[in-house]
């Protein structure tokens, strides 16, 4: 009968899982930000795309620290979020609707790997894999960031451009209502102004 596994045969083979999942997405940024309309867009996935590079380099670095030898285990998990982003490049959609799309396929990729790393910090700290630990933190702390720069540029303007392209009346209303708002309280305040 096998000897069972232990959390040290786990973690490194979720370390393996991990190092392959880092190096599938180097060539899937570069094809989202070749595919980002925006240009802010395309600096986020290319900015995030040197930080993998660096991840990838921290990984290595983790397996040199446990004296396991660097190999990757296929990212089945990975693999199937970077072919949905794929099938999202193949639609025909305008561009503030395929930069939004793009962003939630980024999205898709950045909790994959939060959680990922998430679970890889625990486990290195609860055996106390402390500069393991620390390396991985590094990298969880960039995934969490590149989320936010994500959620950041959606609600900054892209997700709103996307939804006024799917419904050119309701944006043109809300425009005209709001210049009419801002032309009314300007007339107001002249005349509570001139009532004093």
């Amino acid at each position: 009968m096998a000897e069972a596994g232990t959390l040290h045969d786990a973690f490194v083979d979720e370390l393996r899982d991990t190092y392959d999942a880092e190096r599938q997405l180097t060539k899937a940024l570069t094809k989202l930000a070749k595919a980002a309309r925006s240009p802010q867009l395309r600096e986020a996935f290319e900015t995030h795309l040197e930080e993998t590079q660096g991840q990838i380099d921290r990984l290595e670095q983790v397996f040199d620290s446990l004296d396991e030898k660097v190999r990757g285990k296929h990212c089945e998990g990975i693999a199937g979020i970077i072919e949905e982003g794929k099938a999202i490049m193949e639609e025909d959609f305008d561009d503030e609707t395929m930069d939004a799309c793009l962003i939630g396929a980024g999205q898709r990729a950045e909790h994959y790997e939060m959680a990922a790393y998430g679970t890889l910090v625990a486990w290195a700290r609860a055996m106390g894999h402390s500069d393991a630990a620390d390396l991985l933190q590094q990298t969880l702390d960039e995934e969490k960031a590149a989320d936010e720069k994500l959620s950041s540029l959606a609600e900054g303007g892209i997700n709103q451009g996307a939804a006024d392209a799917a419904h050119p009346e309701t944006a043109e209303e809300e425009e005209t209502a709001t210049v009419g708002a801002r032309s009314g309280k300007r007339n107001g305040s002249r005349g509570r102004a001139g009532r004093r």
